[in-house]
């Protein structure tokens, strides 16, 4: 029976989709992202970025995390559980400590401020990974790279450039093994991949193309356990196999511009797209 949330190209992925598509959680949000499943709350923490809040979903609940966020964008936590944030207004990434005070962890590099970190992630060694493209602050770049960093989380605002030459990075993500690092580049919808050697980067090519009919760019991108890759794109969710061939797309009715795994047992999606929130169960879990 035909499915209008699922795009099949190959049957694969209905052993990684459930029987059931997305369905809408809460609404009346202006732009959101940065989608991160907090297990000891069980709850959703997520970004409103022209709404300058970040907000707590919590069993159909929102309430508000933080206010006047800077327009938050990305997030995720750390191996201590500390939420980490790319804010776009202060082009910087801040470390939220146990106290509730921020801690600046990057917002320089060469001795310019950054362009306006846009998303991020941790490795297995605790290193903070973020892009940097000129596409969070009005005016014109404050660098003159549109890079992806490395930041040691104990040598504050010092990051370390893995990656430049792209249009518009945005997404990252590491493979299960954590020896490729992806990242997408919204200018052309395309994902590359890059050798991951320990914090040290090499190579680089295109892996794929991000293509299709419907809203919605190259942007949000992670890796199950499988290591099927998972990058938003036009209509929704696009999941790639481990060799690049795409399996087919989770089609939503919004623009979908993040998403993450969650839920008790860690098989339900959330989605980040525009004004809304949805899920959906899965049968794979994260990396």
């Amino acid at each position: 029976m035909a499915q209008d949330w699922l795009e099949v190209d190959d049957v694969r992925i209905r052993e990684i989709v459930g029987a059931s598509g997305p369905q809408r959680l809460a609404s009346g949000f202006i732009f959101t992202e940065g989608p991160v499943w907090d297990a000891p709350t069980g709850s959703l923490i997520f970004s409103d970025i022209f709404g300058e809040t970040i907000y707590r979903l919590t069993e159909g609940t929102v309430a508000t995390y933080r206010s006047d966020s800077n327009q938050a964008n990305g997030n995720t936590q750390d191996h201590q559980g500390r939420l980490l944030t790319c804010e776009h207004a202060t082009a910087r990434v801040v470390r939220e400590e146990s106290d509730g005070s921020l801690t600046v962890v990057a917002a320089h590099f060469a001795g310019n401020e950054l362009n306006s970190p846009n998303d991020i992630i941790v490795d297995a060694a605790g290193r903070i990974l973020f892009t940097d493209p000129p596409l969070g602050r009005m005016g014109p770049p404050t660098q003159p790279v549109r890079g992806v960093y490395a930041q040691d989380p104990n040598e504050l605002d010092a990051p370390e450039l893995l990656v430049e030459g792209l249009g518009l990075p945005n997404g990252l993500c590491l493979s299960p093994d954590q020896r490729h690092l992806f990242v997408n580049d919204t200018a052309n919808n395309r994902i590359y991949r890059f050798d991951y050697d320990d914090g040290a980067v090499s190579g680089g090519a295109v892996w794929a193309q991000v293509s299709g009919s419907g809203a919605g760019v190259a942007d949000g991108m992670k890796t199950d356990r499988l290591g099927n890759l998972y990058c938003t794109g036009p209509g929704g969710v696009h999941i790639f196999d481990p060799d690049a061939n795409r399996l087919g797309v989770i089609r939503l009715p919004e623009s979908v511009a993040n998403f993450t795994w969650g839920g008790p047992d860690g098989h339900d999606l959330f989605f980040t797209a525009t004004t809304s929130i949805y899920t959906m169960p899965v049968r794979v879990t994260r990396s």
